[in-house]
């Protein structure tokens, strides 16, 4: 048996994984529901569902004891189509306020004119402030203080 499945797996094998899991980070980073490469007559296509499951904050493991998984349930709204979406223009840390233990620029709630600070992302020891794109109300903010972003990743909601 363990012969026949070598020969089946064979194909397989030769799948670069590395390959697949970079194309699946691109997903996430771009926001793509697609994308394929071909590369010495292998083509590799890697695909997902859209869906708004990845939206809600990761929480502790003991957080979920009571409640289900964000992938479980429909989120109500999904950041990455909603038309106020901040997204970040850069990979690197987030933060809420100009420096440590200070009040956030922004809350949930907070008016905003098109180009008040909302945030700093940090790249490569840079501080770089993130003016709002538009006049509105802030909706929602999807970091936390200090956490990790990528480029194209929403940050918060303006309505």
């Amino acid at each position: 048996m363990t012969g026949d499945r070598k020969s089946k797996d064979k194909g397989k094998s030769a799948i670069d994984a590395d390959l697949v899991r970079e194309l699946a980070r691109l997903l996430e980073e771009t926001g793509l529901s697609e994308i394929e490469f071909e590369r010495e007559g292998q083509r590799v296509r890697v695909a997902r569902q859209l869906q708004a499951a990845a939206s809600a904050p990761s929480r502790p493991p003991a957080a979920a004891i009571d409640a289900p998984l964000p992938a479980s349930e429909p989120a109500p709204l999904d950041p990455a189509k909603h038309p106020g979406v901040v997204t970040s223009p850069m990979v690197g840390t987030a933060y809420v306020g100009p420096e440590p233990g200070s009040k956030p620029f922004v809350e949930v709630g907070s008016r905003v004119q098109a180009g008040d600070p909302l945030l700093i992302v940090e790249a490569m020891k840079t501080m770089n402030q993130i003016p709002s794109p538009r006049t509105g109300t802030v909706i929602q903010i999807l970091i936390e203080d200090g956490q990790p972003v990528e480029f194209g990743e929403p940050l918060m909601i303006i309505e």
